[in-house]
């Protein structure tokens, strides 16, 4: 009978190893999701990032060759500061 009871808690001892072997491999597949979709996010801002710097340049050149006669000052970021700086 102590036989019968030792088989019977191995058992019962490799189901709950089995159970937990099995939760870690579905965690870590949501992990591996959630790292993929940041890291598309993560691309995608940096695509970003980098239009928006180039439209910035263009901008920045647009207004260092603009005639000053057109009518439009230059933008001076210490002169046109909101008033609660």
């Amino acid at each position: 009978m102590n036989q019968s009871n030792n088989k019977d808690a191995a058992a019962s001892i490799q189901d709950d190893l089995q159970t937990q072997v099995i939760d870690l491999q579905m965690n870590v597949a949501h992990l591996e999701i959630t790292v993929e979709r940041l890291d598309e996010v993560i691309a995608r801002q940096d695509k970003d990032i980098q239009t928006l710097q180039r439209q910035l340049q263009l901008i920045y050149k647009q207004i260092e060759n603009q005639d000053p006669e057109s009518g439009i000052a230059p933008f001076d970021v210490m002169a046109d500061r909101p008033p609660h700086y």
